[in-house]
C-alpha cells in the first residue's frame, strides 16, 4: 500500500466558472488558474502522484506549457490515472477535503462522488467529498480563495 496527500488553493476570480470534481457550479465566481483551475482535482493528482513517488502536478503538467492552457483537469486527471494502471495499482479509496465559504456544496458532492468514481474507474463508495467553510477567517474566509487537500491509498492490483 502506498499513501498520498495533495494540496491545492486557487484564488477566485468573477471571469470564470467554479469547477469542482470535473462538476460545474453555480457560483457568483470561479478560480484562476492555468487551466480550469479545479482545485479538487488538482489536490487529487496530488495526491495520487505523492502516493506513486513521482513529484507533483506542476512537474507533469507545468502552468508554463500552453498545451494545458484551460485544459480540463479530468483530462489530466485521466493522465494520472493511467500512472497508477502501469504501476500496477489501483485506488485503495480518496478522501477529499474542499474549503470555502460559499457555495455551499451539499447539492453537488454526491455528483462530485460519482463524476470521481467515473474519471477513476472506482466504485462511489471509495470516494469521499468533505465541504468545509474557514469561518470567514481569512483569505478563504473573505471569499478570495478556495481550498482543498486529498488523501488517496493506492493498493497493489
Amino acid at each position: 500500500m502506498k499513501i498520498g496527500i495533495g494540496f491545492d488553493i486557487h484564488r477566485t476570480d468573477k471571469q470564470r466558472k467554479l469547477v469542482l470534481g470535473g462538476i460545474e457550479i453555480e457560483s457568483e465566481y470561479g478560480l484562476a488558474g492555468h487551466s480550469d483551475a479545479d482545485v479538487l482535482i488538482h489536490a487529487i493528482i496530488d495526491a495520487i502522484l505523492g502516493a506513486l513517488g513521482k513529484g507533483d502536478i506542476g512537474e507533469h503538467f507545468p502552468d508554463t506549457d500552453e498545451q494545458y492552457k484551460n485544459i480540463s483537469s479530468v483530462v489530466l486527471l485521466e493522465n494520472v490515472k493511467d500512472m497508477i494502471d502501469n504501476e500496477g495499482m489501483k485506488i485503495g479509496n480518496i478522501d477529499c477535503n474542499i474549503i470555502l465559504e460559499k457555495p455551499k456544496l451539499s447539492a453537488y458532492k454526491q455528483q462530485i462522488r460519482d463524476n470521481l468514481a467515473e474519471i477513476l474507474n472506482i466504485s462511489t463508495e471509495f470516494v469521499n467529498i468533505k465541504a468545509k467553510t474557514n469561518e470567514k477567517l481569512g483569505f478563504i474566509g473573505n471569499g478570495e480563495a478556495v481550498e482543498a487537500q486529498a488523501v488517496v491509498l493506492l493498493e497493489t492490483e
